[in-house]
């Protein structure tokens, strides 16, 4: 490759990563018009800059793209906005611990790379999207202490790398979807305090001795029955009698 071909293509990528860096910085500027922040903890984000990087709360990779936004615990109130959904390789959404409402959007099904979804502790309602069982990548799923409602969407047990699923303290109904035993990295499954019926499906007590599951809480929910088993490993199943 020539000395000017080589330049050209430099300036191309230099040119593509500014332009993947506005489209990010324009998608969190978005957020930021649709929360109300007390404490001005968004203060930084500037949509004056060209790179969203430098701002507080938002880490990015080598490559000036968007890989996580801490913002917990920071008093933010309003609505999540869809357009998250566009930060393609976020890998940690972490926003526990606020007042944030509405429902979460079916968009951020779209974030294939994220490894941490915390929106626990906060005031979201409506249904858990089925389309978060396309993020294959997930270890984290956190969404307790919240107002949500409707089923446990069985697309969930696409997650084959899911480690924690917290869903406790919400208003979910239905049952238990038997696909949730295709999670063989499961460890804490925590449903309790919903209005969930039924029985714990036997392919999910099954990764008690197949997988890696220590934890199952379903209590405070309108489950039938009692079960404990044990492999060879401490285990705990806290169910209503």
């Amino acid at each position: 490759m020539k000395a000017w071909q080589l330049a050209s293509l430099c300036i191309l990528i230099i040119a593509a990563r500014m332009v993947n860096s506005n489209l990010e910085g324009d998608i969190l500027i978005a957020q930021r018009s649709a929360w109300n922040d007390p404490h001005n903890v968004l203060q930084t984000w500037d949509p004056t800059l060209v790179n969203p990087c430098t701002w507080l709360h938002v880490t990015c990779n080598n490559e000036n793209s968007v890989i996580r936004l801490d913002l917990g615990n920071a008093s933010l109130s309003g609505p999540l906005s869809p357009r998250l959904g566009g930060l393609a390789n976020l890998q940690y959404l972490e926003l526990y611990a606020n007042f944030i409402t509405g429902a979460i959007p079916t968009e951020l099904g779209n974030l294939t790379k994220l490894v941490s979804l915390d929106l626990y502790l906060n005031r979201l309602t409506g249904s858990i999207p089925s389309s978060l069982g396309n993020i294959q990548s997930l270890v984290f799923l956190r969404l307790h202490s919240n107002n949500l409602n409707g089923g446990i969407p069985p697309t969930l047990g696409n997650l084959i790398k899911l480690a924690i699923l917290d869903f406790s303290s919400n208003a979910l109904s239905g049952s238990i979807p038997s696909s949730l035993g295709n999670i063989e990295s499961l460890v804490n499954l925590r449903l309790n305090g919903n209005n969930l019926s039924g029985v714990i499906p036997e392919q999910v007590l099954d990764l008690i001795v197949t997988g890696n599951l220590t934890e199952i809480n379903v209590s405070d929910n309108y489950m039938n029955g009692t079960t404990r088993n044990s492999g060879k490993r401490v285990t705990t199943i806290i169910q209503d009698a």
